[in-house]
């Protein structure tokens, strides 16, 4: 569980693609290694969770520069983890403590799907993003609602049918990657997940009102 709460940008060192000795492509998985602007990687315990561009991924080795987590087939399809490079630039932040203040909101680092960058416009000492994003994913976005963009807690300026838009502050530009993306690039996305379990809870109420209903006549 994390807050969206950025701790450290990092840079991607190397990807390591293989196969889990199958060829369909769904079989692939890939290693990242990491090396971190400030956080310690020699800290980092095997076994940790760590958030990556908004991804909850798994720390898997690590020396006194880097960290590595892996990807596996699941991630690489829904996020945009498997177009990262060498010197990618992520977003950072360790799983929270039962004793840290929930800065931001529970962000699961369960990433529901990809958007897109559609332009960028400074308001005064802002940068006021929008994203396009699917279907899926806006019918949970909602004005003064809190969203996820590569693992940042943000709050929705205004959204419509088929986009979202959002203002960075100086301090987000200046602590994250996402202020140096350009239009057109991809961010990973994951909506309150509140929403979902109102949403569940709700339509099976409807369900068994309804099915009660038809029993009755």
């Amino acid at each position: 569980m994390f807050t969206g709460l950025i701790e450290d940008v990092g840079r991607v060192v190397r990807g390591v693609d293989y196969s889990y000795g199958r060829a369909l492509p769904e079989g692939t998985a890939r290693d990242l290694v990491i090396a971190p602007d400030t956080l310690r990687a020699a800290e980092l315990a095997l076994g940790d969770s760590i958030a990556i561009d908004g991804c909850c991924l798994t720390v898997t080795a690590r020396d006194e520069r880097t960290f590595t987590v892996q990807a596996g087939p699941e991630t690489l399809a829904r996020t945009t983890l498997g177009g990262f490079g060498e010197g990618t630039r992520v977003n950072l932040e360790r799983a929270l403590l039962p004793t840290t203040r929930l800065g931001g909101h529970i962000v699961a680092g369960h990433v529901d799907g990809v958007g897109s960058i559609t332009s960028k416009a400074a308001d005064g000492p802002w940068l006021v993003l929008q994203f396009r994003a699917p279907p899926e994913i806006l019918r949970y976005v909602v004005e003064k609602g809190s969203i996820a963009v590569d693992g940042i807690s943000l709050t929705v300026n205004r959204v419509d049918g088929y986009a979202f838009a959002v203002a960075l502050i100086p301090h987000t530009v200046e602590k994250t990657g996402l202020g140096a993306k350009a239009a057109g690039d991809a961010v990973n996305l994951e909506v309150d997940i509140v929403g979902k379990y109102v949403e569940k809870f709700v339509n099976e109420r409807l369900g068994q009102h309804q099915k009660g209903g038809k029993n009755a006549v």
